[in-house]
């Protein structure tokens, strides 16, 4: 009894502080998840109010939170969408790879820390967060530009990577042989391949299923057959945020649309649970010296990662405004990072990756917003101070109304 009382009043603080943070946010102008994050390092290890009953029920919930992320992102676009992005966006994706994987593999190196602690950190330093974007793009109303299909099909090719990468790496880690690994491999690009295909086969067929009147039945359908695909997902070795956002895209019409309304108020809640995880688990007293190295590594990694979106953008013939967009929106570092990071430690690779990680991760997942929000107003004042229209794009022949068009929520939503 007494421990329940305890659960409720840490878990009910941090979710009455969560409210008024966000309040503040809203007042102020920006994105509360740097705030989130702050009131996670403040109720975690070394922080000044430390939580024991309630942090697993609180893990539970962040997990839940990204998957809800995921499932919400692809309810937003069909699976032919998705089919059509990934095509035609794959070059993309190994440009990537190669900006943002190599500066981490490079530090590592630089270190002293090894090649397996160079194939650890370049994860890290590779992965955009989906969970922080998708919140990102939602709160600055973007899910409708012509730039966010872009920012998706690079999301889920990095997430689909991630099935490659990481079964890679465990066996790296692990020190098993070839054969474990290619089996590993396999069955992890075999689930993912079979959830996608399912996905754009028989979407009507699931949508059908899923279908009801009752908004009640509804919700417990669509969030019980997410929870059961992401949780096969990942016991398969596939990320769980890729089997959400499967689910997410075989869903459609009248079925995509009830269940965005009824789970809206759960990914948000759910969302903020996630953020608070990420502080709980950081030591403050870790960070500062590791602080140099990562405010570095960060710099370096904004700057591809922000060419890497305007690439991308470009190449899909988006206007200037919509790649500065582009790229200022994938700046974020998140889940997949700290799990990267945590597979590293926990096999004894280096013990400073954990650290290191963690404070790379809190620099950009607190900078992701910010740069999501001023990356492209900056970038126009500074092309007009150069003398440079902003919406000028001689390379992509696009016309005076498709740039202004581009800068609309243009994309059809189901």
């Amino acid at each position: 009894m007494h421990s329940t009382a305890v659960f409720l009043i840490e878990f009910g603080g941090i979710l009455l502080s969560l409210g008024l943070l966000g309040r503040l946010a809203g007042r102020m102008g920006f994105s509360p998840i740097p705030l989130y994050l702050l009131a996670g390092l403040a109720f975690g290890k070394g922080g000044l109010l430390p939580l024991d009953t309630s942090e697993e029920f609180v893990a539970t919930g962040a997990e839940i939170g990204v998957i809800l992320l995921l499932l919400m992102l692809g309810l937003e676009y069909t699976a032919s969408d998705l089919v059509s992005n990934l095509k035609t966006q794959y070059p993309a994706g190994l440009v990537d790879g190669a900006l943002n994987a190599l500066p981490g593999a490079a530090a590592a190196l630089l270190l002293g820390w090894g090649p397996v602690a160079a194939i650890s950190l370049a994860g890290v330093t590779w992965i955009s967060s989906s969970g922080v974007i998708a919140k990102v793009l939602g709160e600055l109303g973007r899910l409708g530009n012509r730039e966010t299909p872009v920012i998706l099909s690079i999301l889920v090719l990095e997430d689909l990577s991630m099935a490659v990468y990481l079964p890679i790496l465990t066996a790296l880690l692990a020190g098993t042989g070839f054969a474990a690994g290619s089996v590993t491999l396999g069955i992890a690009l075999g689930v993912a391949g079979l959830v996608l295909l399912l996905a754009v086969r028989f979407g009507r067929h699931i949508s059908r299923f899923v279908s009801h009147d009752d908004p009640e039945k509804l919700l417990l359908v669509v969030l019980g057959l997410t929870l059961l695909v992401a949780g096969i997902a990942q016991q398969l070795q596939v990320s769980a945020a890729v089997g959400a956002f499967l689910v997410g895209i075989a869903l459609s019409g009248e079925v995509a649309e009830g269940a965005h309304n009824l789970l809206s108020p759960l990914r948000d809640l759910f969302a903020a649970v996630f953020f608070v995880f990420f502080g709980l688990h950081t030591d403050p007293t870790d960070i500062p010296p590791v602080l140099l190295p990562a405010l570095a590594l960060a710099a370096v990694t904004t700057v591809t990662k922000i060419v890497t979106g305007y690439w991308a953008a470009r190449r899909a013939g988006i206007s200037v405004r919509g790649r500065w967009r582009a790229g200022g929106t994938l700046v974020a570092r998140g889940e997949f990072s700290i799990v990267i990071a945590g597979l590293a430690v926990t096999a004894g690779v280096e013990p400073a990756l954990g650290p290191l990680a963690t404070a790379y991760v809190l620099i950009l997942v607190v900078l992701g917003p910010i740069s999501a929000r001023w990356t492209e107003p900056i970038a126009r004042r500074l092309s007009g101070r150069w003398g440079t229209p902003a919406t000028a794009t001689p390379d992509a022949a696009l016309t005076a109304p498709q740039a202004a068009l581009d800068d609309q929520d243009t994309v059809g939503h189901r």
